[in-house]
């Protein structure tokens, strides 16, 4: 429980694409880091330091300033063994902790499982976003998903319907490459029904909601003040799911890179302070992450996708500071010649906000036991 009484919550927020860690968090004082990328490159006199070592991207100032306000804990060298270079498999990976064969059941899905066994309320997670993240997924588990509540709630009833519809469709496809069509089918038959049922409950959270908070007109945005909408309005929703995407920066990365720092962190710092206004802040723990980093060198516009990413844990209840160890940037310790080597599972980034943040058993969750970092007071 929070000091407010109230249970804890965790928002998760997915950078989709492959963020480049080197270009968010900048080890500015190293050579190697600028012999490296030519051109794909902070210059050193931008970069906002933290430390003689390490400073933020420019674009992401005001994420700066949660870190400065000890209210961030940056966690470096984020990875696991072998890891996949490809999208589909890298996310699969993530979304369900399973590196050496095709999971069936996402991380937050056993985890909602763990908290209402009972499954007493369909609100218990929500996606904020098309389709269904396969980190909410499993079997019998009832998850509601929304795209955009003021749409939601404008919507005839037919309309929603084929919306739905289109929803479990995508779905359908995304995964049955992965895992068959037998276990889709399984999961749409038993909970696809009840995937969006919650729809109608949050139609009525816009209404509840006042604010002085201006978001942004981007994606990211729209999505964090959904969240803060349906966690204020009191139903009882433990986990919130949202993606912003954009981050597979093979070419042009210094045009579309700094936007997305931008929308990013201005997204971040808008949903904490709406919290905070309405003394909601206090229970609530966000988790930024991506499914890979990128490799050292640039290719001359932008970046392929490598390893050895990194991730974000934030609130108010955060020991801010640096987690882990940051990849060494010299080329004889890069891994297959050309990555950051990784120095952390991801799975225990997840044990850490499972177990010391929603107190829950991470082992059966995440499939084993990872080294946790310590970032909350």
């Amino acid at each position: 429980m929070a000091t407010n009484g109230k249970p804890h919550v965790l928002v998760v927020v997915q950078l989709t694409g492959g963020n480049d860690f080197l270009n968010t968090l900048v080890p500015y004082n190293d050579p190697n880091y600028y012999d490296a990328r030519p051109t794909v490159v902070i210059p050193q006199d931008q970069v906002l330091p933290i430390n003689d070592q390490l400073g933020f991207n420019p674009n992401a100032a005001p994420l700066k300033d949660v870190y400065d306000a000890g209210k961030m804990a940056i966690v470096q060298g984020i990875g696991y063994a072998n890891s996949s270079r490809s999208h589909f498999r890298a996310m699969d990976i993530w979304h369900t902790c399973e590196p050496n064969k095709v999971g069936t059941e996402g991380w937050l899905g056993r985890a909602i499982r763990d908290i209402d066994p009972n499954k007493e309320n369909v609100l218990t997670a929500v996606n904020i976003g098309r389709g269904l993240p396969r980190a909410l997924v499993v079997s019998g588990v009832p998850v509601t998903s929304v795209g955009d509540l003021d749409n939601v709630g404008l919507m005839t009833s037919i309309e929603e319907q084929e919306r739905r519809n289109m929803a479990l469709e995508m779905f359908k496809k995304m995964y049955a490459p992965a895992i068959g069509s037998g276990p889709v089918s399984e999961y749409l038959s038993q909970t696809g029904s009840d995937v969006h049922t919650g729809a109608d409950i949050l139609r009525t959270a816009p209404a509840m909601y006042s604010s002085e908070v201006e978001y942004a007109d981007n994606p990211i945005a729209k999505s964090l003040k959904d969240v803060a909408r349906i966690h204020l309005a009191g139903f009882g929703t433990r986990i919130f799911y949202t993606q912003h995407g954009g981050y597979d920066h093979h070419a042009n990365e210094l045009k579309t890179h700094p936007q997305l720092m931008q929308e990013l962190s201005g997204a971040i710092v808008d949903f904490f302070q709406d919290l905070r206004d309405h003394d909601a802040a206090d229970e609530v723990s966000m988790l930024v992450f991506t499914e890979f980093g990128r490799r050292m060198r640039d290719n001359g516009s932008g970046t392929d996708h490598g390893s050895g990413g990194g991730a974000f844990i934030i609130g108010e209840r955060v020991n801010g500071g640096l987690y882990a160890e940051y990849p060494s940037v010299n080329p004889s310790d890069w891994l297959y010649g050309e990555d950051l080597d990784w120095k952390i599972d991801f799975r225990g980034i997840y044990s850490t906000m499972l177990e010391q943040w929603m107190g829950l058993d991470p082992v059966p969750i995440v499939d084993g036991q990872f080294e946790q970092v310590n970032p909350f007071n």
